[in-house]
Parts: C-alpha cells; sequence; structure tokens
C-alpha cells in the first residue's frame, strides 16, 4: 500500500506519491472543474508517472479544498502538512513562510517538525501569489522576468500600501510620473511591499533560523532577494517549493500505514 498526499489549492492540486521515505511521483495541475476532479486528474498523472502496478493507496488531503476529496481517508490543516513537509527536506528548519497564491502564513515548528506556533494573513490579497500576478500583468512583464528586473535594481521604489488595490494604485503612479520610475525599482519595490508583511509576521513569532520558503512564490529569486536582505541570513528554498505540503500530507499517510491504520 502506497501513500500518497493531495493538496488542494485555490488554483493547482499537488499529488505526492511515497514509497517507504521517497517520493517515487508528483504532479501539479490547475483546479478547472471543481477539486474532487481536478485532484482525481491530479493523482491519476502521479499514477501513471510513477508506473505503479494497481498498488492500493492510502490517501492524506490537504488544502482548501482537502475537505472535499471524498476518495481520501483522512483530512489534514496545512499547517501540519507544511510543517512535516519541511521538516522531511530541511531538519534543522524552525521556521515556515508559505507564500501562497491568496494566503501568507508563517509557521515556527520543532526539531520533530510539528508545529508550535504560527501567524497568518488572508483578508487581503497584498504579498501573495495573486499579488505578484497581477503586478507583473500591470508591469507587462512575465513572472520569470520579475525576478531579472529586480535583482538588477538599485534601488526600490516606495510601495508602502497595505491593501492590494493601494498598492496597486501606487504601481501605476510609479509608472505614469514623469520621468517614469525604472522598471527594475519597481518590481524590486513591489517585492519589498510583500517582504514587508512577512517581516511582520516573523517579527511576531520571533525569528529563528532556520527558515525555509515554499509556496509559488518561492520560485522568484527577485522576492527570495529582498527577503534574505531583511533577515541578514540565507533562506531554505526546495526545489519543488509547490509541492511541500503535498509532500507532508504524504507523509502522515505513511506514518498512518506504519501505524496499522487503514
Amino acid at each position: 500500500m502506497k501513500a500518497v498526499g493531495l493538496d488542494v489549492g485555490s488554483l493547482n492540486v499537488k499529488a505526492v506519491i511515497l514509497d517507504g521515505s521517497s517520493a517515487v511521483s508528483f504532479a501539479m495541475l490547475t483546479v478547472s472543474e471543481g477539486a474532487e476532479p481536478s485532484a482525481r486528474a491530479a493523482l491519476d498523472e502521479a499514477i501513471i508517472s510513477s508506473k505503479l502496478n494497481g498498488d492500493e493507496l492510502y490517501i492524506v488531503a490537504t488544502g482548501v479544498g482537502g475537505k472535499a476529496i471524498s476518495f481520501s481517508q483522512q483530512q489534514k490543516a496545512i499547517t501540519t502538512c507544511l510543517a512535516r513537509g519541511v521538516h522531511y527536506l530541511f531538519p534543522a528548519a524552525r521556521m515556515v513562510v508559505d507564500v501562497g497564491a491568496e494566503t501568507t502564513t508563517v509557521l515556527k515548528i520543532n526539531d520533530r517538525g510539528r508545529v508550535t506556533d504560527w501567524a497568518g494573513q488572508d483578508k487581503c490579497a497584498a504579498g501573495t501569489g495573486m499579488f505578484l500576478q497581477a503586478m507583473a500583468k500591470i508591469m507587462q512583464v512575465s513572472l520569470k522576468d520579475m525576478a531579472e528586473y529586480s535583482l538588477r535594481a538599485k534601488n526600490r521604489a516606495d510601495i508602502t500600501g497595505t491593501c492590494a488595490v493601494f498598492a496597486e494604485s501606487e504601481v501605476i503612479s510609479h509608472i505614469h510620473r514623469v520621468p517614469p520610475t525604472p522598471k527594475e525599482e519597481i518590481i524590486a519595490g513591489i517585492h519589498a511591499s510583500m517582504v514587508s508583511r512577512i517581516m511582520g509576521l516573523l517579527k511576531r513569532l520571533g525569528i529563528e533560523k532556520e527558515v525555509a520558503v515554499v509556496g509559488g512564490v518561492a520560485l522568484d529569486g527577485g522576492f527570495i532577494h529582498v527577503l534574505e536582505e531583511e533577515l541578514g541570513f540565507k533562506v531554505l528554498v526546495p526545489e519543488n517549493p509547490q509541492m511541500v505540503a503535498a509532500l507532508g500530507a504524504a507523509i502522515l499517510a505513511k506514518e498512518n500505514l506504519e501505524k496499522g491504520v487503514r
């Protein structure tokens, strides 16, 4: 019997299959026809990739749509799964920054990968992946190029709005100034605006090394650079930062199998 983790987010669903203690397959698909059909499609893709031959599956689901997955054996909180996934990848990590599509969450974890404290914000899109995507559209730059522009900046535009709408207005103002603020400075300012919110959450919990950053925004090197400058030290970024919660869910599924839970 194989352990499976499903992370059903607002934009994407991720599936991870474990064989023993190793991940043998993973898949990520856009949520298109509802949580459950999308989760089944992601799981099917992961099964095909893993070349499993009729193995039974024990599935733990997580994420905003986790409770909608009727074919899972268990649902777990996203914070629990993130902590367990990060601990598997980075045993020395004591804090986790998860920048998702619609929410930002900061966790404190202990040396066993358990959550000891957490803080988050989901009342405004500012500081999230959707905010960054909206800013890229306004700047007429791809998300990949956002990082390259930001890393070239010698200065950062001042973007202080605590709400996504106000921040967007500030960005537009920078674009239409005479002369306009250089594109790289605006983008570096966007990253700095996101980081300022995250630093507030980190300071609320008390910053401890090591800090791991997960979620789709962790792929943005410009954002990571600004965060590291504010922290004063390097952060840990997984190779596949969007898959960490699904990995944690699969680890929990594996632990249940080892306990004989079916």
